[in-house]
């Protein structure tokens, strides 16, 4: 993206994007040019087979503070309903976009995450926490219904309907230790030492054949609401027929065997 505004920097080498959140004087607050390069490079991540992961990060203190709130005070949004549910959707549309996208997405949270930069973490795949780091549903102590852009739909499946319930309804902070607890994390440590294990969970996914790693990512979200075991397990079929259908499976194969690295093809199409 040529385009993109000095809130958003993007770093795209060796299949992996690395996107990091640039506003720390406004606790990466989403103002509605941070919104659209978010919306717009997730989009076009679905098309994508040059990239095959993603890693956020922040610069400063925090996350993500949610949506700017000073820029709304400054310029409402539109008054009528048609406009104000189209900045709306600007805002969940990250949301979708995140997890339609099929590459893996790992995300590194220190300071708070509020709000939209609650639902950002948890519309990644993996959550990877400093010790201060804490996570709410803001929007109840805004006036507004505690779910929003996605958290009632993420929360629940990821720590239960009572633990949900009693975070979306009283806005409190959920903190490391807590989210560790809660299986909201894989991590808690030091901000160096959580890029560092980053770079080795990118490392291990670079090594799954392109193919694998998106119908993997998939595969995950659909399970959380199919049917029945059998709807899993048709998926899950379907998913290692394609794989072993593809190049990348014999050069993955190979490569396994002779104890080397993978090189699989260029854009994850078979040669």
């Amino acid at each position: 993206m040529s385009d993109l505004p000095p809130s958003l920097k993007i770093e795209e080498s060796g299949g992996v994007a690395r996107l990091t959140l640039a506003r720390p004087d406004a606790l990466n607050a989403l103002d509605r040019p941070l919104i659209q390069a978010l919306r717009s490079y997730f989009n076009e991540l679905y098309y994508r087979r040059d990239i095959r992961v993603v890693v956020m990060a922040a610069e400063g203190r925090a996350f993500c503070a949610g949506l700017d709130l000073k820029e709304q005070a400054q310029t409402p949004i539109n008054p009528r309903v048609g406009g104000a549910l189209d900045e709306q959707r600007a805002v969940r549309d990250i949301m979708v976009a995140m997890r339609r996208c099929p590459q893996p997405i790992i995300s590194i949270v220190q300071g708070s995450a509020s709000g939209g930069g609650f639902a950002i973490a948890l519309a990644s795949d993996i959550r990877l926490l400093t010790p201060d780091a804490r996570m709410n549903a803001a929007f109840i102590k805004l006036g507004l219904s505690g779910c929003d852009v996605g958290v009632s739909y993420f929360l629940p499946r990821m720590v239960g309907a009572s633990v949900a319930a009693e975070y979306l309804l009283t806005g409190r902070f959920i903190d490391a230790e807590r989210a560790r607890e809660l299986g909201l994390t894989s991590l808690v440590a030091p901000l160096e030492q959580l890029h560092d294990h980053a770079e080795g969970l990118v490392a291990d996914m670079l090594r799954a054949t392109p193919l694998g790693l998106r119908l993997t990512k998939e595969a995950l979200g659909l399970a959380i609401d199919a049917q029945s075991l059998e709807a899993v397990v048709a998926l899950e079929d379907r998913n290692q027929i394609l794989c072993i259908q593809d190049d990348d499976f014999r050069e993955g194969v190979s490569a396994f065997l002779e104890k080397r690295e993978p090189r699989y093809s260029a854009d994850g199409e078979q040669s």
